[in-house]
Formats: structure tokens, sequence, C-alpha cells
């Protein structure tokens, strides 16, 4: 049995930051065993579930399988419900099993809060599971198609009014969405969209209360401009079905009420038997120790931790620098090296007010509309590549801005219809037999001889680079580093379209190849004149080169996926750069054995 055994607690952010760090400081211990217990197979991106539920993001666009996130490091990873966490004996406990531990990292997230309010968590929708999203999502469409039917105009207005409680920025960015996705709804079903009422129901005085208060301005004019009503300073005391009731006495009727007015700690969490503070979270030292045992760390929403700012607030860099500390400390418990204390460094907030505005005040910078909004999705960017490496950024771009439902530009709705490779793959062969064919005529007129065939021309060449149309910067070039270097960059050139047109032929990183192939078309562009009889002429004009640019561009949509090598190639090329980004190193042979047995 394993000298150390670590186990944690949850997969969410700050769970999978917690597995892949503690991979990082022990991968070389063999007598440490890390395991991570979660009830879902995968992780969620909490963060965007106003997208699922507001129908911009499909949920397949939040979902990660977390056994793809560990593959390659050392935590083990079980699929299982813990009913108990049995502190004094140092084991978790399911219907299934028991799992002992020395260290207990609990990772379990958060739920929603109701304060104690009659009525709210039996009539209210919540936003804090992909669950929750997708019963929003239905609840919409549901209202919309009784609505549709309607002919009562009291009752048709009470199903068409949508009310979200807690103006923090859970509400104001599911607001953002249910605004754009019902105007698409009323189109539908043929509802004038005046006849939609959007409010934002807030306890505070001001909503967005992180935000400096010229960020909260715009934030408000936007959605005072786009039909949203704000009310603040308007406790809720009681909600019916389809009823919400307001301190000051008055109330809403509403088809649809979201609440999303703050979170506690999950049940489970404040029934393991450790100390609480506010919210059911768990008390923790400056090391995010349990203030009762010192080998079990709690981070995230689950963590009570003060600092001179006050409580630590639940936010995806909070979970995810706590995460960092508690696998920096359990390291160093077991390396018998100092700890170290926790320092949170919050960078900033931003919030999304549907797929085109967004207000964010990141390192003192206040952002708003577009600046805002990419600044946004580049902190998503970030956090995910913190979780799941480069397949979580290439799985966000997808579904963010080549899928999403809503707010793509004109030209992207375009570019991303759907094809079959294997049309592509007739051009890609047509494509490879001209830069072979290219490349061996080059050869036979003696391009590798070590005979200069570039050059100005007094010097005999049979290509000359500079004539009277070409760009002065690309004259320059020519003249200075090809001219001086013209055995081999012409050695170069044959060399590249023999390549060429082996990674067409063969459909090997047919991507690559098509931006090198597009390369090579501009460049030959670009220069003044060309060996008679070559099918690739360096003309501006020449209708040769427009249409390998114009192929070589097609080449970069998958080409070399159908009857080509890339069909093989590119699924290990990703396991290659999964294992490098857990393991900083690379292991061919091991690899190998590994897509092989998946293939089993």
């Amino acid at each position: 049995m394993p000298q150390k055994r670590i186990v944690i607690l949850g997969a969410g952010f700050g769970g999978l930051t917690e597995a892949k760090a503690i991979h990082k400081y022990l991968k070389n211990d063999q007598d440490v065993d890390i395991l991570m217990v979660n009830q879902s197979p995968y992780h969620v991106y909490l963060t965007e579930l106003h997208e699922v539920a507001g129908s911009r993001v499909s949920e397949d666009g939040i979902l990660v399988p977390i056994e793809h996130v560990l593959e390659h490091t050392k935590v083990r990873f079980v699929q299982d419900t813990i009913k108990t966490v049995d502190v004094d004996n140092h084991k978790l406990i399911s219907d299934e099993a028991e799992y002992p531990f020395d260290y207990l990292i609990v990772a379990c997230g958060s739920q929603p809060a109701y304060f104690g309010i009659p009525g709210m968590k039996e009539n209210a929708l919540t936003l804090w599971s992909l669950d929750d999203a997708k019963k929003i999502h239905q609840h919409v469409l549901d209202v919309f198609e009784q609505a549709s039917k309607e002919k009562d105009p009291a009752k048709r207005k009470e199903l068409l009014t949508f009310v979200v409680g807690g103006g923090g920025f859970t509400g104001v960015e599911m607001m953002g969405e249910l605004r754009q996705w019902t105007e698409v709804l009323c189109k539908r079903y043929g509802i004038p969209k005046e006849e939609r009422t959007l409010i934002i129901v807030e306890a505070l005085p001001k909503i967005l209360p992180n935000l400096p208060d010229s960020l909260i301005e715009k934030a408000k004019n936007y959605m005072t401009k786009k039909g949203i009503n704000i009310m603040t300073d308007s406790p809720i005391t009681e909600v019916e079905p389809g009823i919400i009731h307001l301190k000051s006495g008055e109330t809403i009727k509403a088809g649809t009420f979201i609440w999303t007015g703050g979170v506690e700690a999950k049940d489970f969490v404040k029934n393991i038997g450790l100390r609480t503070g506010k919210r059911g979270k768990i008390e923790v030292n400056k090391y995010m120790q349990s203030v009762d045992d010192p080998n079990i760390y709690v981070i995230g929403d689950d963590a009570y931790f003060v600092t001179e700012h006050g409580e630590m607030p639940a936010l995806v860099e909070s979970a995810m620098e706590s995460a960092e500390c508690a696998c920096y400390n359990i390291a160093a418990d077991i390396h018998g090296q100092p700890k170290k204390e926790f320092k949170l460094e919050l960078r900033g907030v931003m919030v999304s007010i549907g797929s085109t505005y967004a207000v964010a005040h990141v390192m003192n910078m206040k952002m708003s509309g577009v600046f805002a909004l990419l600044m946004k999705h580049l902190v998503n960017l970030n956090f995910l590549f913190g979780v799941g490496g480069i397949e979580s950024i290439v799985k966000y771009i997808k579904y963010h801005f080549f899928q999403s439902n809503r707010g793509r530009p004109m030209i992207i709705k375009h570019m991303t219809v759907k094809s079959q490779t294997f049309w592509l793959s007739l051009i890609r062969f047509f494509l490879g037999l001209l830069w072979i064919t290219e490349g061996i005529t080059k050869v036979q007129d003696g391009w590798l001889s070590g005979y200069a065939k570039i050059g100005d021309v007094g010097s005999g060449a049979s290509l000359q680079l500079v004539g009277p149309s070409t760009p002065g910067w690309y004259a320059w070039i020519a003249e200075h580093i090809i001219y001086p270097n013209a055995i081999f960059f012409q050695s170069l050139i044959v060399l590249t379209e023999l390549a060429l047109g082996l990674m067409f032929i063969f459909g090997f990183l047919t991507f690559i190849g098509g931006i090198i192939s597009a390369f090579m078309s501009i460049n030959f562009m670009l220069s003044a004149s060309a060996s008679a009889g070559a099918a690739v002429t360096p003309s501006l004009l020449n209708p040769g080169n427009l249409w390998i640019l114009v192929l070589s561009i097609a080449m970069l949509g998958g080409a070399g996926r159908a009857f080509g090598l890339d069909y093989y190639f590119m699924p290990y090329l990703k396991e290659l750069i999964r294992y490098y980004q857990r393991n900083h190193r690379l292991a061919l042979i091991p690899l190998i054995k590994h897509v092989l047995k998946k293939d089993q």
C-alpha cells in the first residue's frame, strides 16, 4: 500500500487545478497515491451556465471529461457519490466503497442560498448546475409555447414576464442571455417583443456591487436601453407560484423567476463535522487547512477564509489560487519543507450582458463594450488552459465563436457551414501533384546542381525576383538576402515544393502544408518573372498562383482527415500534446502503447 494517500473530493475549477498541481509537485514520488472522486464524469464550466440556459451554447460546449484532463498524470479518477466523511478515521464513505486518506482536499463547490425566504426554494428556478441550466432552457421554451396559444392578455403578460432575483454577476449575465434569446423566440412564435417584460430585482442599493460605480452605470444604461427593468432596494420577502412579494408590498406576477441571489456551502460540506463559518463554509487557516484537522484542506467556495479585504469571494480565481496553495503545502508537508501562506491576489472581475456587450475591471483598468468582452473571453481561455490545456481552449473557441447560436458575424456563419471532408481530399491530391510536378521540373532544370538559378538580370539567372511592379520591401529582401544566398534559397524552394507535394498526396500535416503552400503562392505572386514553362509563375495576376492560393486555404479545413495520414496521426498528436502538458516532457513509446490500447 502507498505510504501517502491523497484524495481530492470534487472536480470543479479548484479540484482540477488541485489535481494537476499535485501531480506536478509529486509526480516523481513513487510512494504517493492520488485519487479524485466526483459524482459526475464531467467537469462543468459553471461560469458559462447562463449561456446554456439562454440557448447560446449547447451543453457539450461546457463539459470536459475528467479522465481526459487527468490523462497522463498519476491522479486516478473514480466516479462515486460520497455520503459521509469519517473525520476521525480519515476515510470517505459511499454506498459502494470506502476511500481512506492521509490528506483530503474538499472541493465540492456550493449551492444556492435562500436566506430563509418563504417559498423561495420551492418556487424559484436556480442557476448553479448543468441540470439547472437545462431546466431553465426547457422552461422558457414551454412558456413561449403556452403564451403563443394564450388568448387572455393578462395571463399572456404574466407568462411573458421574466424576473431574475439578484443583481450580481450571475443574475446580470443570466438576464443578458434571456434578453437576446427571448427576442429570437418572439420572432419564432410571432409574439411582439413589446409584450415581453424583463426585470432584475436586487435587495442592495445597486447591482454589480463589486464593480466601480462608473461601470455599474454603464451596465445599467445598456440594460435599460435594451428594455430591462432594474429594481434596486427591493428585497424579496416571499415567493409563491407565479408571484414574487417585495418588502415594499409590491407583487410581481411572472411566468419565470430565476434566483441568483447568493451561494452557500453544500449541505454535504456543512455536515462533514468540521468547524464552519458563514454560510456553512469550513473555517481554514492561512495554509488552507481546516482549523480542526491539519490533514484536511479546503478550497474555493467551501473555504471560509478572511483576508484584510473581507471574506474570500466565490470566484473561479479564488478557487484556483487556493487550490494551488493547498497542493503546494501538501507536497511541502510530505517532503518535510516549510509551507507557504495563502495570499489571495484577484486580478479583476468582468461580466457579460449577452453575447455582444460586457463590462470589466481588470488590474485597475475599466473597460466596457467590445474590449471588455474580449477581455472576458481571454480570461476564460486562461482559466480553461489551466484546467484542460490547449484542448479546452480549442473547444471554447469552437463553441463560442464557430458554433454559437447567437452573436456570430455573418462571415463566421458562412465559414462554419459543415461539408464532407472527402471532397476536399480530391482537391488535396490535385494540389499535391501540382507541387511535386513543379519540384521535379526544377530538379531537372538544375536547381539542385549548385549553380544559381535566382538572381538579377545581369547575372544570367533563369529566375528574376525583382521587376517594375515588385513592392519595394520585397525587392530589398530579394537583393540583400535572397540573391547573395541564391543556391540555399533555390534548394529550399525545391525541397519545400517536393515536401508539399508529398504532404498533400499522403494527407500528412495538411493544415501546416496549407499554410506553407499559401505562403509560397503569395511569395511567387510578389515576384516579377519565372522560368518559362513553370506551373507556378511569379506574376501577381497569374491565374495559376491565384488558384493555388485559394486551394491552399481550402486545405486548412482538415483535408487530410479523409484518405490521409492525418486521420491516424492527429489523434496521436493530441495525445502527445496532452502528455507533454501534464508532464513537460515527451515519452513516445508509452504514448504509442497508450494510443494502440485505446484503439483496441
